[in-house]
C-alpha cells in the first residue's frame, strides 16, 4: 500500500538531507563518548576518568588544526583528527613500557605528559593561525558540533564505531574482574594486559571517531556513566549497554538543544558543560546522602 505524498520536495529533502544525518551523528556520538567512558573507568577503577585521559581529545585537535591551516576540506580533518587521536593514545601507552612499569597510574601518568605536549602544540597552532578565519574555525570545532555532519561524514565511521560497541558490549563481564584489582583477577584466569589494552584501544577509536563527526565535546563520558550507576547499578554486564542509550538520548536532546534555543548553533560542549556540571555535582550529592 502506498502512502500519498503530502509533503513538499523540500520538506523531504530537510528531513533526509539535514535533519536525519545530524540525528545519525548525535546518536554515534553519544553512545560512543559514554560507552568510552564507562569502560575507562571501569578499567582504571575510578570514577572520575573520563574518555580523554590518555590524549585522544588533545591529539584530535591538533590534527584537525593542521588540516585547517592547511586550508583542507571536512574529509581531511577528519582524517588527521583520527590520525592525531590515534597518535596520542599510541605515544601514551609507549611510554609505560619505556620506564617498565605497566601499572594503570604509570599509564594515566602518561596520559597527562602527553595530553599536555599536545595540546601546547594545540596553543602554538593557534598562535599562528588566521585570527579572521583559521582561528575561529579551529575553535569551533574545538567546542563540538553537528551543524555540518552528513551521511558522506557518517559513513566512513560508522563500521569502526558499530564494531566498537559490539566488542566493548561482549567483553562487559570480563571489566567486572578487573574492579577487584589486577591480582584477583590474575588469580580468576584473566589475561590483564590483553583485555586492558584491548578494551583501551576499543575506547580510543570510539572516543576518536566521535571526535572527527563532532569535535571535542565534553562531560558525556564523565557524567552518563554516573548516571548509568544510579539507574542500572555498578554491573558493566548492564552498565555498558545503559551508556550505550543514555548517551544517545543525552546528545539527541543536546543537539535539538543546540539548534533550537538562538538562531544559530550553539556549540555542544557549552550545553553538555551547562548541563553536565550541575548533574553530576547533584548525583555526587545524593550519592554522599546515601553513604
Amino acid at each position: 500500500m502506498s502512502i500519498p505524498e503530502t509533503w513538499s520536495q523540500n520538506t523531504e529533502n530537510a528531513v533526509w538531507i539535514i535533519r536525519f544525518p545530524r540525528l545519525c551523528g548525535a546518536f554515534l556520538v553519544g553512545a560512543a563518548l559514554a560507552i568510552s567512558g564507562a569502560t575507562y573507568q571501569g578499567i582504571f577503577q575510578n570514577p572520575l576518568v573520563s574518555p580523554d585521559l590518555l590524549g585522544v581529545s588533545a591529539g584530535a585537535c591538533v590534527g584537525a588544526s593542521i588540516a585547517i591551516l592547511q586550508g583542507w576540506g571536512s574529509a581531511a580533518i577528519q582524517i588527521l583528527a583520527l590520525i592525531g587521536g590515534l597518535s596520542a593514545v599510541g605515544i601514551t601507552t609507549l611510554i609505560p613500557r619505556f620506564f617498565r612499569n605497566q601499572s594503570n597510574l604509570m599509564l594515566v601518568l602518561a596520559g597527562m605528559i602527553v595530553s599536555g605536549f599536545f595540546s601546547s602544540m594545540q596553543g602554538l597552532l593557534k598562535y599562528i593561525a588566521d585570527p579572521d578565519t583559521q582561528l575561529a574555525q579551529i575553535t569551533f570545532w574545538t567546542m563540538g558540533s553537528l551543524n555540518k555532519v552528513g551521511m558522506n561524514d557518517i559513513l566512513p565511521v560508522l563500521m569502526p564505531m558499530l564494531l566498537g560497541m559490539i566488542v566493548l558490549v561482549s567483553i562487559r563481564w570480563q571489566l567486572n574482574l578487573l574492579s577487584l584489582g589486577e591480582h584477583d583477577a590474575k588469580t580468576l584466569g584473566v589475561n590483564v594486559a590483553a583485555l586492558r589494552g584491548v578494551s583501551i584501544l576499543t575506547a580510543t577509536i570510539l572516543t576518536a571517531c566521535s571526535i572527527c563527526l563532532a569535535g571535542t565535546v565534553g562531560w558525556v563520558g564523565l557524567v552518563i556513566p554516573h548516571l548509568g550507576r544510579l539507574l542500572v547499578g555498578t554491573n558493566n554486564k548492564y552498565l555498558i549497554p545503559a551508556s550505550i542509550f543514555l548517551g544517545a538520548a543525552f546528545m539527541i536532546i543536546i543537539d535539538n538543544l543546540a539548534r533550537n534555543l538562538t538562531g544559530n548553533d550553539i556549540p555542544l560542549s557549552i550545553l553538555t558543560g551547562f548541563i553536565g556540571a550541575p548533574a553530576y555535582a547533584l548525583m555526587l550529592l545524593r550519592q554522599r546522602s546515601q553513604v
